[in-house]
């Protein structure tokens, strides 16, 4: 950093999108089946969703258009295995021409290989659980990078890993739907440990390109007389710790932070801890997110530091960073602050990368349907016509000039 405010040469600006979120009938997925239970926690089935399978050239020649030069997409596993052992040659061709419009473009696609969901027969065989998941993981990253990393700049190999074992085995919000199942949970995270580490060999054996884990860490802060406790998020943050001890070998890590949960001497005590609540009923205000988590942009730069603090010398990459919010102005308040931790760490010499708002499209959230609006751009879900809100022009400015000071936050 030259001058305060101001982003290194090189610095990647973009926005994120996962597979099953924006591309539409993923049919053959564990979460298609998941979304159409009677007896689901999701609000609403994912449809359609943002119909990127078919719109994605616009999509990207949209986001170039902002200013942005980074976009980061999933592919989807069950789509390009649809049945164990036989892998889909026009899948696979598809999200190479998705790679080639992200060139044509001057964009630099970061893509995550797996983004929660999993094909129906390995749901079948027994999801994360399954003891062959990690060898099954590292076939699907071998052959996906053969066929597309010579276009691919990162490799993401797990989104979000830490909670994929309690969500699915102690809190049943995600499949296969389990609850207070500790040793199932276990099992699924040991899969995972084991599938970062031999899908991210795969990809570098094959391709050759920076492999690396997207971790969700969110800032936990304990106050006088609080201890530690065995919540569902204490126990993702010790996934993570073991996530990022895997990353000292990787040559980058993501970073993900949305907000920070206090706990004091009777327990959490900050709004959007329970999901079993927050997926009944969104509410925003003044302090709180449609996801009912409270507003604090500040977290990302504690998730920066403490991935930094457990792999000093590992370059990191902010791969998600966003807000749920029916108010633009608050958008760009929060990304603007977002943006300031990011130069305070890059002032303390830590080798951030680049930023990647969550989510390019208001898009499928999973358990929550599409009432929180994350993006940049808004989406009819009628028509899928895109409208782009100011808060994308905001920060393509920023890209573009590369300073903070430069962009008013009204922009």
């Amino acid at each position: 950093m030259t001058d305060e405010g101001r982003f290194p040469d090189g610095f990647l600006f973009g926005a994120s999108v996962s597979a099953h979120q924006v591309e539409g009938n993923n049919t053959n997925s564990d979460w298609w089946w998941w979304e159409h239970l009677s007896s689901t926690p999701c609000y609403e089935p994912s449809g359609d969703a943002c119909d990127f399978y078919h719109r994605f050239r616009d999509d990207i020649a949209m986001l170039a258009g902002f200013g942005l030069n980074t976009f980061r997409f999933g592919i989807e596993w069950a789509r390009i295995e649809p049945a164990e052992g036989e892998f889909s040659l026009a899948t696979l061709a598809h999200y190479r021409r998705i790679l080639e419009a992200c060139h044509e473009h001057g964009i630099v696609p970061i893509v995550t290989f797996h983004h929660f969901t999993l094909p129906r027969w390995l749901q079948e065989h027994g999801s994360f659980g399954y003891e062959g998941f990690p060898k099954l993981f590292e076939r699907y990253c071998e052959r996906a990078a053969v066929a597309l990393g010579d276009l691919i700049a990162y490799a993401c190999t797990l989104n979000e890993p830490q909670g994929l074992g309690s969500s699915g085995w102690l809190l049943g919000v995600n499949p296969p739907g389990h609850t207070d199942d500790r040793d199932g949970a276990q099992r699924a995270v040991d899969n995972l440990l084991e599938a970062h580490r031999l899908g991210a060999a795969a990809i570098r054996s094959r391709a050759g390109i920076p492999a690396g884990v997207t971790l969700a860490l969110p800032d936990l802060q304990y106050e006088d007389g609080a201890r530690p406790g065995s919540t569902s998020l204490e126990l993702e943050s010790r996934v993570s710790d073991w996530f990022l001890e895997l990353a000292r070998q990787d040559e980058f890590v993501g970073v993900q932070a949305y907000t920070r949960f206090r706990f004091g001497p009777e327990g959490p005590r900050s709004p959007g801890h329970d999901w079993s609540d927050t997926v009944r009923e969104l509410e925003e205000t003044d302090h709180t997110t449609q996801m009912g988590y409270e507003y604090y942009p500040q977290a990302l730069g504690a998730a920066i530091r403490r991935a930094h603090r457990t792999c000093p010398g590992v370059p990191i990459l902010v791969t998600e960073n966003g807000i749920a919010t029916a108010i633009d102005e608050k958008r760009i308040a929060y990304i603007d602050t977002a943006l300031r931790e990011v130069v305070a760490c890059l002032a303390d010499g830590i080798g951030v990368r680049g930023y990647l708002y969550w989510s390019l499209l208001d898009n499928f959230e999973w358990a929550f349907g599409y009432r929180p609006t994350f993006g940049l751009v808004a989406v009819e879900r009628r028509t899928f016509t895109r409208h782009p809100r100011p808060s994308a022009s905001w920060l393509g400015a920023v890209a573009r000039s590369r300073m903070l000071s430069a962009v008013s936050q009204s922009a």
